[in-house]
């Protein structure tokens, strides 16, 4: 069965309509990943956007034809399609590590993340590129970009995206985009993590804005944590009505504050991100 896939897929990140992983905040939930896809469904979601972490990283589905081929069936089943993974595995062990052993071993499994990406129709890999594994040192960028134009043509070869998720601030992030040059590298754009750092959305769009892929929802205090849906400092209506000038055709990804259980707080900031789209005129 082909799934037909909207302009703007309004999906979540993996796990956050399920009980914690072993207690994380986020991680792909091994063992019970599977039941996330129905309810999904139920509420009316298009897609989930897989986790790749470091721990345990041969257990996810996306590593073996088994998993990939089960991940399959209950899009087909459910409808709700694997249109991204968030490969928080390069946050761990970084492609632009000065450790040679640990760099060579990252860009085999981005690799094979896209190849399964090729199987999947997943249309981006997004790359974290913040905190342990910023690339805000002028020296582990150019590492980074050295590492990266390496897979480049795997990735135009498959046409998938490797959009990054980066702290830099607007005019940084437009030079990397120009340097690595290709349409294959993009960005993952996080309203959220934006806010923290302080950015001005509009700055940001006008620099990069017809480059964004893949897009998380989520909302920050200023120099904080994450925060329910529309009680931090993101600017959701203003960055909503930038967009639109750029005819943005990736999906839209909750990756908001979740608490223990995840599902009653996950509907609540869904029914005001809903809010938010009709009041600016996005669904």
């Amino acid at each position: 069965m082909e799934i037909q896939i909207k302009k703007n897929p309004l999906g979540v990140m993996q796990g956050r309509l399920l009980p914690k992983y072993n207690g994380h905040y986020q991680a792909h939930p091994v063992g019970y990943w599977q039941e996330e896809f129905s309810i999904a469904a139920q509420l009316g979601l298009d897609c989930i956007e897989f986790i790749l972490d470091y721990d345990h990283y041969e257990e996810n589905p996306l590593m073996f034809d088994s998993g990939i081929q089960k991940i399959r069936s209950i899009s087909e089943q459910t409808g709700v399609q694997v249109l991204s993974v968030c490969a928080d595995y390069f946050m761990e062990a970084p492609i632009h590590s000065d450790n040679e052993q640990i760099a060579v071993r990252s860009t085999e499994v981005l690799v094979g993340l896209l190849n399964a990406a090729v199987k999947l129709n997943i249309k981006n890999i997004v790359i974290p590129c913040v905190d342990q594994s910023s690339i805000k040192d002028e020296r582990l960028r150019d590492r980074f970009k050295e590492v990266l134009r390496s897979i480049v043509p795997v990735a135009e070869k498959y046409e998938v995206n490797l959009s990054l998720e980066t702290d830099l601030n607007p005019y940084q992030f437009e030079r990397l985009l120009t340097n690595l040059d290709s349409p294959m590298v993009t960005v993952n754009y996080d309203i959220g993590n934006s806010a923290a750092l302080g950015y001005n959305p509009l700055e940001e769009l006008d620099a990069y804005g017809d480059r964004i892929t893949d897009i998380h929802i989520k909302d920050r205090l200023f120099g904080g944590e994450s925060v329910v849906l529309g009680e931090g400092d993101s600017k959701f209506e203003l960055f909503f009505e930038k967009l639109k000038y750029f005819n943005y055709q990736g999906p839209f990804i909750i990756q908001a504050y979740r608490d223990d259980d995840g599902l009653d707080i996950f509907k609540r900031q869904l029914h005001w991100l809903n809010d938010v789209l009709k009041e600016v005129k996005y669904s």
